[in-house]
């Protein structure tokens, strides 16, 4: 970022820090919920080609989920939120499983002293309606995973047979919008879909989606043409971002919403980078405990696991990742280091074989990320937009509003 375009950034912070100085002190607490990671089965419908999760019959029991629940209440400090993910293979093939471990937490005695937060993440081939009143009943939202249009979808995210999935799950996604009118869904993108990213965010927000994810796959082989690519396909992205808020219907879509967010902040929080084996644990089906879901694998407790939570020390090693002192020598001295994401352990590991060291194309999308969030800023700043959610560390607000507008609406009208 050039000495110019910092003092112009400088200049636009303090006029959105003074419209919004109300909402100021609302901005993020220093600490966030501690997040658990449950793979409640290792078994799957799907056969998806990059999937990070190694299928097996495994199925976790009642026995080792009440361990985890007596682990997690043991390792959240008092006060502190419990943020608890259902996660697979496709954990929707054990949801009665899943209601009894958010019995089994509900339960505890420590239950009511503290906020508890159920989440589920599924492949969406297997939602019902049944499957959404069951989920409303337990307390748990839901997020659905789907890469794109049928031409993208079905080419990595497939049935045994090599069948795709995409008339399945994008009924799936419209169906779970009746239910949960904000529900995040999850879109991997990967080198030979990264140029379809705007048609990618275009065909969700024709579904009825408003809170959209997008994940590189930190397992792919991205390389330096992948990288050189990326500034052209996020300013569309960013572009298109700004056509939805001009429209009134804005989106939030995580690569320029989070930017913003930081851009606003000056940086990230100590406590909003990476926390895996600290204030972050995943929980394979056997009880294994690792420090993040996306590096349980086989889940037979190799690589990366801390311990097992039958064990009389459940955490016999401690994870050595520390995010305050990842990156290198190039990292501290980037004027873009406090709002670059060089700490994510898993997508380091992934990318360097190191927790700490970042890979190449993880720079280049950072580089690209933060740049669009400030042109995006910049560009709606000076149409008036305050972006006050955003500075108050919740971008989704804006969104939530306006679609309680519209379900009120809608409601008035059927009745």
């Amino acid at each position: 970022m050039s000495l110019k375009r910092q003092a112009r950034f400088t200049e636009l912070f303090f006029q959105y820090l003074r419209k919004a100085s109300k909402r100021f002190p609302q901005m993020i607490p220093s600490l966030l919920p501690m997040k658990y990671t449950l793979a409640i089965t290792q078994q799957c419908n799907l056969a998806c080609r990059y999937c990070y999760i190694e299928k097996n019959p495994l199925t976790m029991s009642l026995e080792t989920a009440a361990r985890i629940v007596g682990f997690m209440y043991r390792a959240t400090p008092p006060r502190e939120t419990m943020d608890i993910g259902f996660f697979g293979g496709e954990p929707l093939l054990e949801l009665d499983l899943l209601g009894r471990i958010v019995d089994l937490v509900k339960k505890h005695d420590e239950f009511g002293s503290r906020k508890v937060l159920f989440s589920v993440v599924s492949n969406g081939t297997l939602f019902t309606e049944e499957a959404a009143r069951k989920l409303e009943r337990y307390g748990v939202s839901i997020g659905i995973s789907c890469d794109g249009p049928p031409e993208i979808q079905d080419r990595s995210r497939v049935f045994p047979d090599g069948s795709g999935s995409s008339a399945q799950v994008s009924s799936s996604i419209q169906e779970a919008l009746r239910f949960f009118p904000f529900m995040p869904v999850n879109a991997v993108y990967r080198p030979e879909s990264l140029t379809a990213l705007p048609k990618i965010i275009d065909y969700f927000a024709d579904l009825g989606v408003r809170n959209l994810y997008l994940n590189p796959d930190i397992t792919a082989t991205w390389s330096d043409a992948d990288a050189l690519l990326l500034p052209e396909v996020y300013d569309r992205i960013g572009r298109r971002y700004i056509e939805f808020y001009r429209a009134g219907s804005p989106m939030h879509i995580s690569l320029v919403d989070s930017k913003i967010v930081v851009l606003l902040r000056g940086g990230y929080e100590p406590a909003e980078k990476c926390r895996m084996g600290k204030g972050e644990f995943a929980f394979s089906p056997s009880g294994n405990i690792y420090p993040c879901e996306r590096l349980i694998r086989s889940g037979d407790g190799g690589t990366h696991c801390l311990g097992n939570v039958h064990d009389d020390t459940p955490l016999s090693r401690r994870c050595s990742h520390d995010s305050e002192r990842s990156g290198h020598e190039a990292c501290a001295s980037c004027s873009l280091f406090p709002y670059c994401m060089y700490w994510c352990g898993c997508t380091n590991f992934h990318a360097t074989g190191d927790y700490h060291m970042p890979g190449p194309f993880l720079c280049a999308s950072e580089r690209a990320a933060i740049s669009t969030a400030y042109g995006v800023l910049e560009e709606l700043g000076k149409e008036g937009f305050a972006f006050s959610d955003h500075l108050a560390g919740t971008p989704l607000m804006s969104i939530l509003g306006e679609i309680g507008a519209l379900s009120a609406h809608r409601n008035a009208a059927s009745e």
